[in-house]
C-alpha cells in the first residue's frame, strides 16, 4: 500500500494474482460460511452458559443430539441473530463499511482475552505478579494500540459493537442485580426451614399422602409454595423435599457428585443437584439417581411446588424505575421453569405471591 496508495481501498483483493481470483473467492466464500456456523455455535453456547450462570433470565433451548451433549438449539438466539444480520445489510450496505464495527469488535475481545488471562495465569496457573506481567503487559500494550485507532472508526461504523455489547452488559447487569433484590426481599420474609420444624411440632397440619418436591434456591429457607401450600390450603405431605438445582465453575459435573442427599427429619429432606454450566438441568433424570441412593417415591404420587412471583415495580426499591420495568420485562418473558426443568407438566402445582422490586 505504500507503493500504491491506490490499493488501500481494496489491499486483500488487490494481492491476489488475476488466475488466482476464482480459487480464492470460492476459499473466501468457504471461509465465511465456516466462521458464520462458529458464530451462530458460539452464541448457542454462550447464551446456554450465561442462563446457567444466572446473568441471562431462561431461555428455552432444545437438544438436537442425543449423543452430543453441547449440541443445542436455542430458538430466540437464533431469531436475534436473524435480526441481526438483516439490521447489518440495510445499515451498511457494503463490507466496506462493515469493516470499522469488525475492526473495534476483534481488537476489543482481544484486549478482553489479556485480561481474561492475567485470572487464569494468577488464580490457576499461580504465577507470580511480575512473571504474569512479563507476559501480559506487551500484550496488553499492543492490543492498547489497536483499540486506540480503531476508536477513530466509531463514527464510520464503530460505534455498533460496542452498542451491542453495552445493551448485552445493561440486560446481565439488570438481571443479576434484581434477582439479588428479589433474593433477598424473599429470604427477609420467609422463615428458615429449622424454625419451620418447631413450628410443625407445636401444631401439626393435616397430612396428604404421598411426596411433594419445592424448588428453591435457598434450601436453608422455607419455600414461598411450601409456606403457601401451609398458610392456605392447611395441609403438609407425608414427605418433603426441598430440591435446590445449583450451577458449579465447571462445564460438567460427574454423575457421582450430581446429587447431594440430607435428611432434616422424618418429614423433610433436603436435595441438592448440581450441574455444570454447560449442562442443561433435567429433574426426572436426577430424581432417578436419588431412587439410587435411597430416596424411595413414586413419581405419580409426587407433586412439584414451584412459586410463581408477581412482580410489582417500585421507584423506592433498590433499582431505578426504568431498570425495574426492564427486570419485570425479562421475568415475563423467561421460560416456563416446568419446561426449563423438564418436570411432568401433570405434576406440578404454582403457588404465588406480588413481591415490589
Amino acid at each position: 500500500m505504500l507503493d500504491h496508495p491506490a490499493a488501500r481501498h481494496n489491499p486483500f483483493w488487490e494481492m491476489v494474482p488475476s488466475f488466482a481470483y476464482w480459487p480464492v473467492l470460492l476459499m473466501a466464500t468457504i471461509a465465511t460460511v465456516i466462521a458464520s456456523q462458529a458464530v451462530i455455535t458460539g452464541a448457542f453456547s454462550m447464551t446456554q452458559q450465561a442462563v446457567q450462570l444466572g446473568l441471562l433470565p431462561r431461555i428455552e433451548i432444545k437438544r438436537t443430539s442425543e449423543t452430543q451433549a453441547g449440541q443445542i438449539f436455542v430458538p430466540a438466539v437464533n431469531q436475534f441473530l436473524l435480526i441481526g444480520v438483516l439490521v447489518l445489510l440495510f445499515a451498511f450496505q457494503s463490507s466496506h463499511k462493515l469493516a470499522s464495527a469488525y475492526g473495534i469488535a476483534v481488537t476489543g475481545a482481544m484486549f478482553v482475552d489479556t485480561l481474561l488471562a492475567y485470572v487464569v495465569i494468577r488464580r490457576i496457573w499461580k504465577w507470580t505478579l511480575w512473571q504474569t506481567a512479563l507476559l501480559l503487559v506487551p500484550l496488553a500494550a499492543l492490543d492498547s494500540v489497536f483499540i486506540a485507532s480503531n476508536m477513530l472508526k466509531i463514527p464510520d461504523g464503530a460505534w455498533l459493537p460496542l452498542v451491542f455489547g453495552g445493551v448485552l452488559v445493561l440486560i446481565m447487569w439488570t438481571w443479576t442485580r434484581g434477582a439479588n433484590i428479589l433474593s433477598a426481599k424473599t429470604r427477609r420474609d420467609s422463615v428458615p426451614l429449622v424454625d419451620l420444624m418447631e413450628i410443625l411440632r407445636a401444631r401439626a397440619p393435616h397430612r396428604a399422602p404421598g411426596t411433594a418436591i419445592f424448588l428453591t434456591s435457598d434450601p436453608d429457607m422455607t419455600p414461598v409454595a411450601l409456606m403457601h401450600n401451609l398458610k392456605h390450603n392447611k395441609v403438609l405431605h407425608e414427605r418433603n423435599v426441598i430440591l435446590t438445582v445449583r450451577t458449579t465453575e465447571t462445564p460438567r459435573v460427574n454423575e457421582e457428585d450430581r446429587v447431594k442427599i440430607e435428611k432434616v427429619n422424618d418429614d423433610f429432606k433436603k436435595v441438592i443437584v448440581n450441574y455444570g454450566f454447560m449442562e442443561s438441568p433435567n429433574i426426572p433424570k436426577a430424581l432417578a439417581v436419588c431412587r439410587k441412593q435411597g430416596l424411595k417415591f413414586d413419581i405419580m404420587a409426587t407433586s412439584f411446588f414451584l412459586g410463581r412471583r408477581s412482580i410489582v415495580p417500585s421507584a423506592n426499591s433498590g433499582m431505578p424505575l426504568w431498570q425495574d420495568r426492564l427486570f419485570i420485562y425479562l421475568m415475563k418473558n423467561a421460560a416456563n421453569p416446568t419446561d426449563f426443568f423438564k418436570i411432568p407438566p401433570g405434576r406440578v402445582v404454582e403457588l404465588g405471591a406480588q413481591v415490589t422490586v
